[in-house]
Order: structure tokens, then C-alpha cells, then sequence
């Protein structure tokens, strides 16, 4: 059956809908047995309160919205110093919405989205390749599944690579500059990387 062809690449929401619907039914839970004690209803309302948050901020993150998602991947594609000659990656590309910004930008890349699509998240390898074949650029994408910790991929294989809130996800490694050394392993000398993420600062 052929895809319509006003269809739309499917980039999700950071916001999972779990974080709505399991304080949300938590809610009903306690609100029930606020029948036989009372006070179980400040808890029902907390974990309204709580719902109502997430909602909202879904809602921010959409396109409808405050449309976040994509104002977050504008800001890295902005600050790539690239000329988009050659090849760039895209490590912990979840759902393939950077892989195909940074293709679109740059006609003449060929760009390889990696990722672990863990099961805690919606995205797996056959959302990035319908995402790709949506956008009309799947014949300059391909994706592979790996740990941003251990990128099959040997040294300088990229002329460019980008990543977006990953690193602080990967569980393989403790030592989360590990990680942006490998990233930076597989960059050739002089080629360009682009990265947003959020740290944890340990003090002494």
C-alpha cells in the first residue's frame, strides 16, 4: 500500500506520552480511594498537577506548539562550520529528524545516522529510513545501529559529525569525554563536529 503523497517525516516528541498517562492514571487511582480515605485526594491532585505539566510540555515541543524540538536542532545545524563536501554522521540520531536537517543543508553529503535505539525510547531504524525515504532524501542516508561509546567506523571516516542530546544517555561508559573522544576519533583532521548535550558537573 503506497504511502499518500502529502505524508510527513514522523519526528515524535521528546515528551513521551508515558509521562502523561502514568500520572494521569495514578490520579484516577487515588482519586478513587479518596472515597474510603479522604486525603487521597491531595495525592490524586498532585499527580493531576503533574499530567497537566507534561501535557504542556509536549505541547511545547511540538510543532504546534512552541515547535522546541526544532528550534533546538536549528541552533547545532547553525554553529556546523561545514562546506558539506564529503561525509557526515550523526551519532544518536534517534528518529533521523537532525540526520535529514543536516542532508537537506547540504545537497552534496552522504550522511550516516547511528544510534542504539534502546527500548526506552519510540525510534528504532525503520522510523529513520521511512522518516528519509518522506523527505525525499534516502538515497544520499543510511543508518546503523551502535553505542555512540563504540562507533564501528574507522579513524577520520567523516568529514563532519554531529550530535544531539546523546552523549549524557549512553549507559557504556562512566566517563562521558570518553564519548567525545570517540566522536572526535572518527572525525578526520580538520573536519568539523557539532554537539549539544547537558552535563553533570561533579565537584571536588
Amino acid at each position: 500500500m503506497n504511502q499518500p503523497t502529502n505524508a510527513q517525516p514522523d519526528y515524535g516528541n521528546w515528551v513521551s506520552t508515558r509521562l502523561i498517562y502514568a500520572p494521569a492514571v495514578s490520579s484516577l487511582v487515588f482519586l478513587a480511594l479518596a472515597f474510603l480515605f479522604p486525603p487521597s485526594i491531595i495525592i490524586a491532585a498532585v499527580f493531576l498537577l503533574v499530567a497537566a505539566y507534561f501535557v504542556y510540555a509536549r505541547r511545547l515541543f511540538s510543532p504546534q506548539g512552541g515547535n522546541v524540538q526544532q528550534r533546538v536542532w536549528d541552533l547545532l545545524l547553525a554553529h556546523l562550520d561545514w562546506d558539506g563536501q564529503g561525509q557526515a554522521l550523526d551519532i544518536g540520531c534517534g528518529n533521523a529528524a537532525l540526520t535529514i536537517a543536516v542532508a537537506g543543508k547540504y545537497p552534496a553529503a552522504r550522511v550516516i545516522g547511528s544510534d542504539y535505539w534502546g527500548g526506552n525510547w519510540e525510534y528504532s531504524k525503520g522510523v529513520c529510513e521511512n522518516n528519509a525515504r518522506l523527505a525525499g532524501v534516502a538515497d544520499r542516508l543510511s543508518f546503523q545501529k551502535a553505542s555512540a561509546a563504540a562507533l564501528p567506523f574507522d579513524d577520520c571516516d567523516f568529514d563532519a559529525a554531529v550530535s544531539n542530546l546523546c552523549f549524557h544517555e549512553v549507559s557504556d561508559a562512566r566517563d562521558k569525554r570518553e564519548v567525545i573522544r570517540e566522536a572526535l576519533r572518527v572525525v578526520r583532521p580538520g573536519g568539523k563536529f557539532a554537539f549539544q548535550d547537558l552535563f553533570l558537573l561533579e565537584r571536588e
